[in-house]
């Protein structure tokens, strides 16, 4: 029985979590519609990442990718909807997706959108923490001066100009 194009993507446990290692697929022939012609758009995706916790489970990638094929969107926008289901489905540490599409109407176009997780410690700034910044009074910057209070050198009118 032949599979279905779905969007739902699986994962599997990372057996190597102690360790950054970095998995790299390949999808060399991705299609999708483009919404302004309905004419087919052919591009290779590449998806680079550094998991966590999760792997992305291939079979289920394949049928992810396969459901974009009659689905009119443009490369900027599959690309980074692409990065954006892999990042809430797998958690990763890092991952950027490529999409390198051929060539339509004289124009080549490679779209690349990156993540980055934020590191176990939760940076706090000086203002979430209620603190003012040095040389501030209740935590706002001091002013500064505006184009029009500005030093200007003066200029020395003719005799008789208007002023």
């Amino acid at each position: 029985m032949p599979s279905a194009p779905s969007k739902d993507l699986q994962r599997v446990p990372n057996p190597h979590v102690d360790r950054d290692y970095e998995v790299d697929h390949v999808v060399p022939e991705f299609t999708c519609v483009c919404p302004m012609t309905g004419q087919p758009d052919f591009a290779i995706i590449r998806i680079r990442y550094v998991p966590d916790r999760w792997l992305v489970e291939l079979k289920s990638l394949k049928l992810y990718m396969w459901a974009y094929r009659n689905e009119g969107a443009f490369h900027e926008d599959v690309t980074n909807r692409i990065l954006n289901d892999l990042v809430r489905t797998l958690s990763p540490r890092r991952m950027e997706v490529v999409g390198d599409w051929n060539v339509r109407g004289g124009i080549k176009t490679v779209v690349t959108v990156r993540y980055e997780a934020v590191s176990g410690r939760k940076h706090t700034s000086r203002r979430d923490r209620g603190v003012p910044p040095p040389g501030t009074s209740q935590g706002r910057a001091p002013s500064a001066p505006t184009r029009r209070d500005a030093a200007r050198p003066l200029r020395q009118r003719a005799p008789g100009s208007p002023s």
